[in-house]
């Protein structure tokens, strides 16, 4: 089994910046596609930003210039750096990632943390 959790979430004004990580422990051998998604209240969960096992980044339209996710893969974790924020950021954060738990777990499994709430507001 493998527990994802993020942390870093919390209130922050217009224009401010929080920092979202999120870390990976238990049965790990290899974590392949580590990912950010956000759902903001009565909407569906969306895509923020994703990043490859070789560091490859994607970021969505809706953030790109002003999000940045990196990873760091001693340390089995995922960041999201997050600046110039926005009322429409707030939502709660989930991290997501493709996990293989040994040599011969080919495909892996998706595990997802539990969220971290992002409230942008005056």
């Amino acid at each position: 089994q493998v527990q994802l959790v993020e942390s870093g979430g919390g209130l922050v004004q217009p224009g401010g910046s929080l920092r979202l990580s999120c870390a990976a422990s238990g049965s790990i051998f290899v974590i392949n596609d580590m990912r950010w998604y956000r759902q903001a209240p009565g909407m569906q969960r969306e895509l923020v930003a994703a990043i490859t096992g070789g560091g490859s980044a994607y970021v969505s339209d809706p953030v790109k210039g002003r999000f940045t996710i990196s990873r760091d893969d001693a340390k089995n974790t995922v960041d999201l750096q997050m600046n110039s924020l926005k009322p429409e950021d707030t939502a709660v954060y989930y991290c997501n990632a493709e996990v293989r738990s040994s040599w011969s777990d080919y495909y892996g499994m998706d595990y997802w943390g539990k969220g971290t709430l992002v409230t942008v507001s005056s």
